[in-house]
C-alpha cells in the first residue's frame, strides 16, 4: 500500500507543477500572446458629402433658415419592429426632404401600440393610437406619401 501512496503523491504533485508551470507561462511577458478580440462589426460607408455653393446675397430667406428650429418627433411602440423601421424611414426621409430639420425618435419613453408624428409643441401629422395586431391601420399607410405630405406641410407652415 505504501508505494501507491507515494505513487499518487507524485501524480499529484506534477500535475499540480503542470498547472503552476503553465500559469507562469501565462504570466510571462515574452511567451504573451495577444489574447483575440471578437469582430467590431463593420461600419456603413457614409454618403460622400455633396460640395453646396456658397449663397451669393441673402436678400430672401433661405428655406434651411426657416426650418432651423423645427423639431420633429416620432413616437414608435417598442412593442413590435414594424414601428422601428417606419419611424427611420420617416426620419431618414424628412432629413432629406427638409433641410434643416431636427428629427427625434422617442424621446421619452412611448405609449404602447403607438405610431405618432408631430411637431414639437404643435400640429400633429399622424396618431395611430393603441393599435393592436397585426397594426392593420399602420401597415395600410404608404409611407412615401406620409412623408412627402409631411414634408409639404412643414415647407408651407408659416416661421414662428
Amino acid at each position: 500500500m505504501a508505494p501507491k501512496k507515494a505513487e499518487q503523491q507524485v501524480a499529484e504533485s506534477s500535475s499540480k507543477d503542470a498547472r503552476t508551470a503553465r500559469r507562469e507561462r501565462r504570466n510571462d511577458p515574452e511567451t504573451k500572446v495577444a489574447p483575440v478580440l471578437a469582430k467590431e462589426p463593420r461600419k456603413k460607408k457614409l454618403k460622400t458629402e455633396q460640395v453646396k455653393p456658397a449663397p451669393a446675397a441673402k436678400a430672401e430667406e433661405d428655406p434651411e433658415d426657416q426650418n432651423k428650429g423645427s423639431t420633429v418627433v416620432i413616437e414608435h411602440c417598442k412593442q413590435c419592429n414594424r414601428f422601428k423601421v417606419r419611424a427611420h424611414q420617416v426620419k431618414a426621409g424628412l432629413e432629406d426632404g427638409v433641410p434643416g430639420i431636427n428629427v427625434v425618435i422617442n424621446p421619452e419613453k412611448p405609449r404602447r401600440g403607438c405610431f405618432e408624428i408631430r411637431k414639437e409643441g404643435g400640429e400633429t401629422f399622424i396618431s395611430l393610437l393603441d393599435l393592436k395586431r397585426p397594426f392593420k391601420p399602420m401597415t395600410d399607410l404608404v409611407m412615401e406619401d406620409v412623408i412627402a405630405d409631411i414634408v409639404g406641410k412643414i415647407k408651407s407652415a408659416p416661421v414662428a
